[in-house]
């Protein structure tokens, strides 16, 4: 009878185990989806979207006006750095920061062009490229994309086809992109100081772990790229790309979502990327094409991720494929979905494991005595 009993309280006790689980789990998952799931409310002012799409999509009509549509959207790379314009502090503020950062662009895209013509300089000027930009925006407090667009000029320089003398040539219009840009930066800004009052800009200060965050992040963005060089994927540089775009994650749940935000837009990407490709897009067909995708990568990307993945991931095809100047038929553009996906799917787990080594407090040692060695080398206080 005792033995009865006792069966019967630990089926109870079994049963309440499995309860409580079962609404942890159940509370785990809607907690999940809810994030997952939800659009924010946009932050930014409603004319952003239009200025930046317009800002860089012109040079890509002018480049279809010319035929020339390849160097329209080398131009366009250039005006990428409208997205760095801070929305805080005076116009000189606001004009050098994008002057500095129209600088990098243009040298992280001749630095990639130049060794493209050596391969075994490949991997180590991607390295400095990236750890300079992630150092240079993180003291700067960039919010992203900050040095993601720069890091992706010098990436697709590295591998797209330039003949060493077209370089010059090449990196002049990146340049005329960025100019471009500043001008349009300028205008706008003197609207945004026009109709509202400046917010005061914090000093610049070196913060902690900025270095040792840095080696983590240009470490494992290189690791990335130089498997998929070893493996030999098309287009190696959107694996890094990838990488460094799940890497910037806050804290781990947010790289996590970001992941997960990012393998299902890209997957549905690479469904309107094929689509669109597939009508066989005319010159200025292209140009509409990246202009609408412009607007909606703006206006998706503080309100949901995953959205605006969707059109990121057609409009780097577009960028890296029409830029390039090659003729897109259907074999080929069903091999570049093939190898996105595969490029992606590399970055975010090299992505996710750099996340652990940059929150782990045991794996992160070696990088802080570096940081710490280089800071006392060099006379600078954290």
């Amino acid at each position: 009878m005792s033995l009865i009993k006792q069966l019967v309280s630990l089926k109870c006790w079994v049963q309440k185990i499995l309860s409580y689980a079962f609404y942890q789990s159940n509370q785990l998952i809607k907690g999940e989806l809810a994030h997952l799931l939800n659009v924010n409310k946009s932050q930014r002012p409603w004319h952003l979207p239009i200025v930046t799409a317009v800002s860089i999509s012109f040079p890509i009509f002018v480049g279809v006006y010319f035929g020339a549509l390849a160097a329209g959207i080398k131009a366009s790379l250039g005006a990428m750095i409208i997205l760095n314009l801070p929305l805080i502090g005076s116009l000189p503020h606001r004009l050098m920061t994008l002057i500095a950062w129209g600088f990098a662009m243009s040298m992280s895209f001749a630095l990639g062009a130049i060794a493209q013509q050596l391969p075994y300089l490949r991997l180590p000027v991607f390295a400095l490229i990236a750890f300079a930009v992630i150092v240079f925006g993180r003291y700067y407090r960039q919010p992203p994309p900050a040095g993601l667009f720069i890091m992706m000029a010098g990436a697709i320089a590295l591998f797209i086809p330039i003949p060493l003398d077209q370089v010059m040539l090449a990196t002049g219009l990146v340049m005329f992109g960025s100019i471009f840009s500043t001008f349009m930066a300028l205008l706008y800004s003197l609207f945004l100081l026009s109709t509202r009052s400046a917010q005061p800009v914090i000093d610049y200060s070196y913060e902690p772990d900025t270095l040792s965050e840095s080696f983590i992040v240009a470490g494992f963005v290189s690791l990335t790229l130089l498997i998929a060089i070893v493996f030999n994927m098309t287009n190696p540089y959107w694996a890094a790309v990838s990488c460094f775009i799940i890497i910037q994650g806050i804290h781990l749940r947010t790289m996590w979502i970001k992941q997960f935000h990012r393998l299902l837009g890209t997957l549905v990407g690479i469904g309107l990327a094929g689509w669109l490709l597939s009508w066989h897009l005319s010159g200025w067909q292209v140009a509409v094409a990246i202009l609408v995708m412009m607007v909606s990568i703006e206006t998706l990307i503080d309100r949901h991720y995953g959205l605006a993945v969707i059109f990121i991931t057609p409009l780097t095809i577009f960028i890296a494929e029409y830029g390039s100047g090659a003729l897109i038929t259907e074999p080929v553009y069903q091999q570049v979905m093939r190898a996105r996906l595969l490029d992606t799917m590399l970055g975010c787990l090299l992505g996710i494991l750099g996340g652990w080594v940059m929150h782990s407090t045991q794996l992160r040692l070696p990088f802080q005595r570096l940081e710490r060695w280089l800071l006392k080398r060099f006379g600078i206080k954290s």
